[in-house]
């Protein structure tokens, strides 16, 4: 073990807390920082499904054809808010031009390195810390109308082969064998085992947090302005006028961390992938299995007392309310996928993704600043990577050498 270090990490969603896990096992006294509390965010409202197999990007060859028709049609799940787009314009040309082969590839393999073995990953890190019970041993299902639909997406299954996956595919009879629930409108699934669930993910990610916080960590509620250096090290962190003594500084602040990168020097390339969630409380009938319905690229996940509807791609920013079309488009997708389907109550949300332009995590040192450490931009796998990004960090400032490659993910290519 190196010399004990105290570590703030900003951020106390599931990538601070893993972090802070995984350091204190190494030794190191931890300080948890958030403006709001553990888990307020994507954390807390995410799909709930450790999706080790979703490694393909949103960004695929043929999507920059069909991104306008998607944006001026109601059933489609990619939404805009036009105020935004001068603002989002640069950003998202290059983002759009990464949907091609290579980029695809390239982004798989780095992702696979992070999410692969993400229900191992979530099983180490909760291992005695009380969170275990939310953790879900399941398959996750790909849902389709019928078969050319299925071979629709054959370069997204022919990416997941050459990384190892193995699916059944489910049709007719076997598919309603396996799960009667969906309707004429669902003919065939292709089933992936091994994945995981969580049953409530906010809750998942609190019990993470208080059991560091149990450890010995602080943890504070605040904003922080800055990293404090000296001699040309990070010696603390600032907010309000007071400064917070420590080693390192992590920055996991998930779709708000460009501010305080770039006052380190990285000029992240970072936007908020706008995702929401409908949940249905007490179900008619529930899912064997999450599944991804790819028509609506939309998550159906069974939780403690509901159903997660988790998915829709909108831009528009932080600061823009919630809009109403991917509310209502949820809802009709699932009474479509699951005919019949009624339910008590619901819960809505909106939440903030934090999509990197070449849909690559940034995770390692800050080139530089001795001390200040990146672990943002995971997009739509935030739960399904949070353990093994942790990982890597607490083994980086502990002066150990992670067992991967870490050059895809590294701050330095977005360096000023």
């Amino acid at each position: 073990m190196s010399a004990q270090k105290t570590i703030a990490i900003i951020g106390a969603g599931i990538v601070g807390v893993s972090t802070a896990i995984w350091l204190q096992r190494d030794g190191h006294k931890v300080i948890l920082i958030d403006r709001e509390g553990p888990a307020a965010g994507a954390s807390h409202g995410n799909g709930g499904v450790l999706a080790s197999c979703s490694i393909v990007p949103v960004t695929v060859p043929g999507l920059l054809a069909k991104a306008p028709r998607m944006l001026f049609s109601p059933n489609q799940p990619l939404f805009l808010k036009w105020g935004y787009l001068p603002r989002l314009a640069p950003w998202l040309v290059t983002y759009l031009r990464h949907g091609s082969e290579i980029s695809v590839r390239r982004r798989a393999a780095a992702l696979n390195g992070i999410i692969g073995d993400s229900l191992a990953d979530h099983q180490a890190l909760a291992e005695g810390t009380g969170a275990e019970r939310w953790i879900v041993p399941s398959d996750y299902l790909f849902l389709y109308k019928d078969r050319a639909a299925y071979e629709g997406d054959a370069f997204g299954w022919s990416i997941r082969k050459e990384h190892g996956f193995e699916w059944e595919v489910l049709e007719g009879r076997t598919l309603k064998d396996y799960d009667p629930v969906f309707g004429p409108e669902i003919g065939l699934a292709a089933r992936c085992g091994g994945h995981g669930r969580i049953t409530d993910p906010g809750e998942y990610v609190k019990a993470l947090a208080g059991f560091v916080q149990s450890q010995g960590a602080d943890f504070i509620r605040v904003e922080i302005d800055d990293i404090v250096r000296e001699g040309g090290a990070v010696t603390g962190v600032r907010a309000g006028g007071q400064t917070i003594v420590c080693d390192a500084a992590v920055i996991a602040t998930g779709a708000w961390s460009k501010k305080l990168a770039g006052k380190l020097g990285l000029k992240a390339p970072i936007e908020s992938e706008r995702g929401y969630h409908l949940e249905l409380w007490e179900p008619s009938v529930m899912p064997r299995s999450p599944v991804m319905i790819a028509s609506g690229k939309f998550v159906a996940t069974p939780m403690e007392g509901r159903l997660r509807l988790a998915g829709i791609v909108e831009f528009g920013g932080l600061d823009a309310p919630a809009s109403r079309a991917p509310f209502a488009l949820l809802e009709r997708n699932i009474r479509a996928a699951i005919p019949g389907i009624s339910w008590k109550s619901t819960v809505e949300w909106m939440g903030h993704r934090p999509s990197m332009v070449d849909s690559i995590p940034v995770i390692g040192a800050i080139p530089g600043l001795p001390g200040a450490f990146a672990a943002f931009g995971h997009d739509h796998v935030g739960l399904t990577g949070g353990p093994k990004t942790g990982r890597i960090l607490a083994q980086l400032i502990s002066g150990k050498k992670p067992n991967i490659d870490l050059s895809p993910y590294s701050p330095a290519r977005f360096a000023a």
